[in-house]
């Protein structure tokens, strides 16, 4: 039995906690979160706690991380530090010294270092890959994910770009996705962004694109934009061309971008070669807690085999890498050579 800590109780650390929960390999030794908050009735028995250092005085065999991105990396490098694996939403830090350091930690102590990859666990995005690589490079990647936020989760989203642009917060996953694909390295990136409200701070944008540029000749845009301005038209574009063809996203049904489940959702693919089309129909996609689910059984799993995650962790600081990449083209105007 896994002794489990949660840190952070929003939207990801509270279905991380159901996760564990409902998983018999798991046992909840606490949740940690800042300000009271209410919870579903199946997490109002375990103890609960507001800091981090009266959490970890429970031990625990595991720490999941789900607080804002500023604090990832210090609180995934003194949990391990504390004899603890780690699984920590993405980003997995806001600098790329930072993220170097926490998987320099996990190497050191021999930790296991998970990343809330969402999209690595879900069985459309797996096919997705799939379809995509077997058609054959090098690549076009066309990917965006506009969120209309108002109200709660402009609120929310504005806490958020207190320290991270949503270009990287968001950005990570689907430039994990096109790395997947091309498996090549990235050599060039640049960016464009613009702060579209006076309610962020003035260096800070809330609308960003990147362009990343790979050693194998494949070629990627992806665009993300937070508030009450952004447009719904187009808001959700999952796109990848090759010289044999194309796969794409097809599902005329979204619901608004605001929605979480839509951010993941497949649907369908529509896979495109010259000769004809083929669709591939997905019934029965995972929710968002099933996939909270997946992601959480996959770090008991790994702890319990001992897995070597090196390439995992390896991705997870080239996807970063790239965001904070575009994001410093943004604010110096010059594209960035890695």
């Amino acid at each position: 039995m896994t002794k489990t800590l949660i840190v952070g109780l929003g939207n990801m650390g509270g279905s991380h906690a159901l996760a564990h929960h409902a998983n018999p390999g798991s046992e909840i030794v606490g949740l940690v979160n800042r300000s009271a908050r209410d919870l579903p009735e199946e997490l109002a028995p375990y103890p609960r706690f507001d800091s981090f250092e009266a959490g970890m005085e429970t031990r625990p065999d595991l720490v999941v991380i789900a607080t804002y991105s500023d604090s990832h990396a210090e609180l995934a490098i003194r949990a391990m530090e504390a004899g603890a694996h780690v699984f920590v939403e993405k980003p997995l830090a806001t600098t790329l010294a930072d993220a170097e350091r926490v998987v320099e930690t996990a190497r050191r102590l021999n930790r296991k270092l998970v990343v809330g990859y969402i999209l690595r666990h879900h069985p459309s995005w797996i096919r997705m890959i799939a379809e995509a690589r077997a058609l054959g490079g090098p690549f076009v990647f066309r990917m965006n994910l506009n969120q209309q936020s108002t109200g709660a989760e402009w609120e929310t989203h504005k806490a958020l770009m207190q320290t991270t642009s949503p270009l990287v917060d968001c950005g990570v996953h689907y430039v994990d996705v096109m790395c997947q694909v091309t498996d090549a390295r990235p050599v060039r990136v640049q960016g464009i962004g613009l702060r579209l409200s006076d309610e962020i701070a003035e260096d800070m944008y809330n609308y960003g694109q990147l362009q990343v540029t790979f050693e194998d000749g494949s070629v990627g845009w992806y665009e993300a934009g937070w508030g009450p301005m952004m447009s719904e038209t187009a808001f959700f574009v999952k796109d990848i061309i090759s010289p044999n063809g194309a796969v794409s996203i097809n599902d005329a049904d979204k619901a608004g971008s605001s929605d979480i489940d839509g951010h993941t959702k497949v649907g369908g693919l529509l896979v495109h070669r010259p000769s004809g089309d083929r669709m591939i129909d997905l019934p029965d996609e995972p929710g968002h807690q099933q996939l909270c689910d997946a992601e959480q059984a996959f770090v008991l799993d790994a702890i319990a085999s001992d897995m070597d995650l090196t390439r995992h962790m390896e991705d997870a600081v080239r996807s970063l890498q790239i965001c904070l990449a575009a994001d410093e083209s943004i604010r110096t105007g010059e594209p960035v050579t890695l």
